[in-house]
């Protein structure tokens, strides 16, 4: 006899799987080692801070060019 299941059952059972799938692909993710990760941060840093002096000198620049003309 086959055995029916509600609709949250099948919700719970969906859910479960998911969960389970999930915690399955972060034990295969290669994750950054500390030195590495220590690195790429610096790395962001330091390019947003030299963005950040571009755009500024960028902003001086052109508000000075309006400033003159008008």
């Amino acid at each position: 006899m086959q055995q029916r299941y509600g609709r949250t059952t099948t919700r719970r059972s969906i859910n479960f799987r998911f969960f389970g799938e999930v915690i399955g692909e972060l034990r295969r993710v290669t994750w950054p080692t500390t030195n590495e990760t220590f690195r790429l941060t610096l790395m962001v840093l330091a390019v947003a801070a030299v963005l950040g002096v571009v755009l500024g000198v960028a902003d001086l620049i052109f508000g000075w060019i309006f400033d003159t003309i008008l």
